[in-house]
């Protein structure tokens, strides 16, 4: 009779093969010998049984790592005795990426300055995408800032097809319209899809910068992405919009360029790295930097660090969605096992349904983006703080005169003061004050627990105390959690397109 439990799903035969790449032995004694003979007393010479020699367990979920390694190997010597891949972007390491036939670079051929070095780089590429036409008064542009991992690619294009990270906001009668709207995406300063970043060429010496590359904030991602805008000739953006981490570089962009920026969209965002996203993303750079092929950071002519990157967004995947959420898809459910076992006992690897989700995310990540940028560009998202003494400590002040004040909206006269402001509420007032005559819409999601929603309570907060008197907030519902922006088209799809309109 089944119980709950099934024999382990190590013995299913394509993870057995698995195994057996990881550890020889291990395949050899499981194909050869059933576990019934593997258990008999075996006859000394005297006649007395011996003690009976336990078999060797086998791990899958570690298997899968040296399975990875080796097929990579195997891809790297077919690749090395035939002809270069056309789809190649270039100096980046040859991970799953959008083709650099797809996309257009602007090469900035000058020094750019960055917020924590004082070399600058001597150049730059920024790949982009457009999608719409821009207005002959050029006034109906709207800069679209990605999360952490994006490429530019944030809908589908003639170039592109495919789908992009976006696609349900971007398009003709979408949130950002583009039968109104010329959109502009990039790929962020220190990403590996055709923008500059460690896996790039150093002109110095023509080699992959790796960990030579300079740290980075968001600030220098939207000063990269103004002077793309510069070349294009777009003097003031009609909006910029950003989730997540593209949160934070609208909000940048609204402060550092007053003047250039017509209206800020902040999702899911905030002014100021708490501790408890900075503790989660460091566990994540942590793993993926203690991944032996990581080498500190120099891996481009070698394995690169695919366990350390795959565990990094297991992490990453559990800040992204909620507890709910788990609870309504997965459950406490296991997943099958083979038909022909007995019976079923408790795995070390993945048992449950919320484990092998988790591995699927992580295995379908970690060749698909390079270990550098994470550890870079989550960086970056620590060290982001607009209170006004981090602001004065790094120099930064705002380019430009700031717009004149607009109708204060409805939500700004409705939002009640805080009951228990933050000791920091102050000082984050005092330097998001370039912001004050800006019109501005924050969403926050109530399952967030990266982004979690006071984060955007106290945002519109400060931005009232600066005398914003139009900035509009809501807070949206679900279990969708950070990912609420990716996947919530009704609701957010529809809060834009009101303000924006």
């Amino acid at each position: 009779m089944l119980n709950r439990y099934s024999k382990s799903f190590f013995q299913h035969p394509h993870l057995r093969a698995a195994a057996a790449i990881a550890n020889p032995r291990i395949g050899h004694a499981r194909s050869s010998t059933s576990s019934n003979q593997r258990l008999k007393p075996a006859l000394q010479p005297n006649g007395l049984a011996s003690t009976p020699r336990r078999s060797l367990p086998s791990f899958p979920c570690v298997a899968q790592h040296a399975a990875r390694e080796s097929r990579i190997l195997s891809q790297r010597e077919s690749q090395s005795s035939s002809s270069p891949d056309p789809s190649s972007s270039g100096p980046e390491p040859p991970y799953a990426r959008p083709s650099p036939s797809t996309y257009q670079t602007y090469h900035h051929a000058e020094p750019f300055r960055l917020t924590y070095s004082d070399t600058p780089l001597p150049e730059l590429d920024i790949a982009y995408e457009t999608w719409g036409t821009l207005s002959p008064a050029r006034d109906n542009a709207i800069l679209l800032h990605t999360g952490l991992s994006a490429s530019s690619h944030a809908a589908s294009t003639r170039e592109n097809p495919a789908p992009g990270w976006w696609e349900k906001f971007v398009g003709p009668g979408r949130a950002l319209d583009t039968s109104q709207f010329f959109v502009i995406c990039t790929n962020v300063l220190g990403g590996c899809y055709g923008t500059t970043g460690p896996s790039s060429i150093d002109p110095a010496t023509s080699e992959p910068y790796a960990t030579t590359f300079p740290v980075i904030s968001i600030f220098d991602m939207v000063r990269a992405q103004y002077a793309l805008l510069d070349h294009l000739g777009l003097e003031k953006l009609y909006a910029s919009v950003g989730s997540s981490m593209g949160a934070m570089q609208s909000l940048a962009a609204g402060w550092m360029f007053p003047g250039r920026v017509g209206k800020v969209v902040s999702i899911s965002g905030t002014a100021r790295s708490s501790p408890s996203s900075i503790a989660m993303r460091f566990a994540q750079r942590s793993v993926l930097m203690a991944d032996p092929n990581w080498n500190g950071g120099f891996y481009y002519d070698r394995l690169p660090p695919h366990t350390g990157l795959k565990l990094a967004r297991q992490i990453a995947t559990i800040t992204y969605r909620s507890g709910p959420e788990w609870d309504i898809r997965f459950g406490r459910q296991l997943q099958a096992f083979p038909e022909t076992a007995e019976q079923r006992t408790p795995a070390l690897c993945a048992d449950f349904l919320i484990e092998t989700y988790l591995d699927y995310q992580g295995e379908q990540f970690c060749l698909k983006y390079d270990a550098n940028s994470l550890i870079y560009i989550s960086k970056a998202m620590d060290l982001f703080d607009m209170t006004e003494s981090s602001l004065v400590e790094l120099g930064l002040s705002p380019i430009g005169s700031t717009p004149p004040p607009t109708k204060p909206s409805v939500q700004a006269r409705l939002h009640p003061p805080p009951a228990n402001p933050a000791p920091h509420l102050p000082a984050l007032a005092a330097g998001l004050r370039p912001l004050a005559h800006t019109p501005i819409l924050i969403l926050g999601v109530q399952s967030d627990i990266l982004f979690p929603v006071d984060q955007q309570r106290e945002l519109a907060d400060a931005l009232r105390m600066t005398g914003n008197s139009h900035v509009s907030y809501y807070e949206l519902g679900g279990v969708w959690g950070h990912d609420t922006f990716l996947l919530d088209e009704q609701n957010v799809g529809g809060a834009i397109r009101g303000f924006l309109l």
